[in-house]
């Protein structure tokens, strides 16, 4: 027995000293990986049998750090106030200048979709003496360097280009870092002094009111416009049939994709656990299905955190108690009130900020420019509330009262007076023209508090003494006779509501009145009187524009309505210039722009009031090119369909006419 045991000792002694001579490099180095993970390996190890193995990447490549540059430590400190050169922005502003790209350069579908997304901002140069941010023209977002799409010798490439200077003032993208096994989050590039907008942000290399973290999504996600999410058409859900589901990562698209997305559906809360990386495509797939997420991934930045607050849209659990999450109090106790804020608040997030490629962009360009301009920046109210902070533009207002949207959340109503803007086109030749007439009507009105006229005519306007005598002040102002000058925002508008009106158009005090009134309801909405619609023509494949008088709408014409004068800003700065040239190229179409820019704001169609109001248009196939134009840049139809109108109450109805407040209505 004593032998055996000897014999089994020198079997194992010997067996041990063959293996620490011939690999020992290899155990020395997994023995400090254990007790050490979270380090970088020094050396690739030197395998005895590396001349039997095929190579697919140069050995220089794979020691020290992989081939990675990791960030200096005076970079991993870079601050707004230390790596971002403020007196670029000063003279003109927040403008964004992408480097031109070159042939030889490979880019890959999404690059390419964030590139043309900057490009037809409103922030875009072509000049970079112009540009307060650069935009390199070399495809960062896959740093795998086992992907087809990795683009090598960055650095060298960098280096050459003049504007570079060390990354200050430049904007760097990217979706996927590191490969396998490890995932690190090196782009194997010296980024230098430059914002990093980058998926899988973990929090201990993210630079806080530096950079930013984006969602992670697929090639497939449209650069415009984006599908609606699952609740638009029910603002109340019905009751889901699972209280939590999970999705692989194998389902993204393909056999059982659409089987595990109506699961996702059907489900109260979905559990997003971390994929290869700390993001993961589920993520946005949640948020569209108003599946309310369940994150399980430690360490993770959410996208955009600067300004949305996850909190009221998202569980964050610990990926440590995986096999706990069943038990989630906080799913479980959770009220179904709260549920439904919380699918509620990830439809408004999901349209606002993550349904397109576009919109993941503008929301970084816009963080960063309220980092530049503190005085006019978004305070977090407008980043979490309908319609969002992209469409809230703080060059107009960071007071909540000033915009058309937070009157019901505060208990407010907008002024109780309203501006009327006549477009005037043709000379003052009679006393007996429409718009004399219309002057009258409109001044006689106890809300008016004031008449604008936007002289874009040829010949002057006629002198004070011709113009009809009013009770509130009439002022002049010469355009440029252009159909867009019509919503510039003007200084002198100052009230809440501006009621638009054509030269030609008739309406009675009263119809003004009861206008007013219902406006004041709701005025985040256009309220007005000639009316119009869209639908689609499958034998064209288009839509098709119709005056045809039927029971359903999605436009009120700009001749005789009434909006809000924020809109006025966001017509001007919030719209590309192409868009404004296009109209005042056709002198058209801008009525059908603004109803275009207020439905895509308020995901809502506008309200008619009253009875039928003739309304005189030319060129109706040109106002079709312009419905489908318009279409084409928000990437969808925005215009919604309505049945509503809105009447006085007792109107036509056979009583007294003392018993009706707005009984000049019904005169013929």
């Amino acid at each position: 027995m004593q032998t055996r045991k000897k014999y089994i000792f020198i079997t194992f002694f010997a067996s041990w000293l063959l293996l620490f001579f011939f690999g020992g490099d290899q155990i020395r180095r997994l023995a400090f990986l254990s007790r050490k993970k979270a380090t970088v390996l020094k050396n690739w190890p030197r395998w005895t049998d590396r001349s039997l193995l095929k190579s697919f990447a140069d050995p220089e490549e794979l020691q020290s750090d992989g081939g990675h540059h990791k960030q200096s430590a005076k970079h991993s400190r870079c601050r707004m106030e230390t790596c971002f050169d403020f007196s670029r922005c000063e003279k003109h502003g927040f403008k964004v200048f992408v480097y031109p790209m070159e042939r030889e350069d490979p880019v890959s579908e999404s690059y390419l979709k964030i590139i043309t997304s900057i490009e037809e901002s409103r922030y875009y140069t072509s000049n970079p003496e112009e540009a307060c941010l650069f935009i390199l023209n070399i495809d960062t977002l896959d740093r795998d360097h086992l992907s087809i799409q990795y683009v090598h010798n960055i650095n060298d490439k960098i280096q050459g280009f003049p504007l570079w200077n060390d990354g200050r003032n430049h904007l760097i993208f990217n979706l996927y870092s590191g490969t396998w096994p490890n995932y690190t989050e090196d782009l194997g590039f010296d980024i230098g002094q430059a914002i990093l907008a980058k998926a899988s942000f973990y929090v201990e290399n993210f630079r806080p009111g530096f950079d930013i973290s984006i969602p992670l999504f697929s090639k497939e996600h449209p650069q415009k416009g984006g599908e609606r999410g699952w609740l638009y058409q029910n603002s109340v859900p019905p009751k889901k049939k699972y209280m939590l589901a999970f999705k692989g990562k194998r389902y993204l698209t393909g056999i059982g994709s659409d089987t595990r997305n109506e699961l996702l559906h059907n489900s109260t809360f979905c559990i997003i656990p971390r994929g290869r990386r700390l993001g993961s495509f589920r993520f946005l797939e949640a948020l569209q299905a108003a599946c309310i997420p369940v994150l399980l991934s430690n360490g993770w930045e959410l996208p955009f955190s600067e300004v949305i607050d996850w909190s009221k849209s998202a569980i964050v659990g610990d990926e440590r108690l995986l096999l706990q999450v069943t038990q989630c109090h906080a799913a479980y106790e959770m009220a179904p009130c709260s549920i439904l804020a919380f699918q509620q608040q990830t439809q408004f997030l999901w349209e606002a900020y993550f349904s397109s490629v576009e919109k993941i962009v503008q929301t970084t360009l816009e963080i960063i420019k309220d980092r530049l301009f503190l005085r006019e920046s978004r305070p977090k109210f407008l980043w979490n509330t309908l319609p969002g902070g992209l469409l809230a533009l703080p060059e107009y207002s960071t007071h909540l009262g000033d915009f058309p949207f937070y009157h019901l959340q505060h208990g407010s109503s907008p002024s109780g007076k309203f501006t009327a803007f006549i477009r005037a086109v043709s000379p003052v030749v009679s006393l007996s023209q429409p718009i004399l007439k219309l002057i009258q009507a409109v001044s006689r009105s106890q809300h008016c508090a004031q008449i604008l006229v936007l002289w874009s005519c040829e010949k002057p306007p006629p002198p004070r003494g011709r113009w009809p005598q009013t009770a509130v002040p009439l002022t002049v102002i010469h355009g440029r006779r252009k159909v867009s000058d019509r919503f510039f925002p003007y200084s002198a508008i100052g009230t809440d509501a501006v009621l638009s009106l054509d030269e030609h158009t008739s309406l009675s005090t009263s119809e003004v009145d009861f206008a007013f009134v219902v406006w004041r309801s709701f005025p985040d909405r256009i309220v007005g009187f000639p009316m119009r619609s869209h639908f689609w023509d499958s034998s064209q494949s288009q839509w098709g524009y119709t005056s045809k008088w039927t029971n359903e709408f999605s436009m009120v014409l700009t001749a005789a309505a009434f909006h809000h004068r924020y809109y006025h800003s966001l017509f001007t700065n919030y719209l590309p210039a192409s868009l404004r040239s296009l109209i005042d190229q056709l002198s058209n179409c801008e009525d059908i722009l603004m109803n275009f820019l207020v439905s895509a704001v308020t995901k809502l169609p506008p309200i008619k009031v009253t009875q039928k109001k003739q309304h005189q248009e030319a060129a109706p196939q040109q106002r079709q090119d312009c419905l489908n134009r318009f279409a084409a840049w928000f990437g969808y139809m925005p215009l919604v369909h309505s049945q509503l109108r809105l009447d006085p109450v007792l109107f036509k109805d056979q009583v007294s006419v003392l018993r009706k407040k707005y009984r000049h209505l019904e005169k013929p």
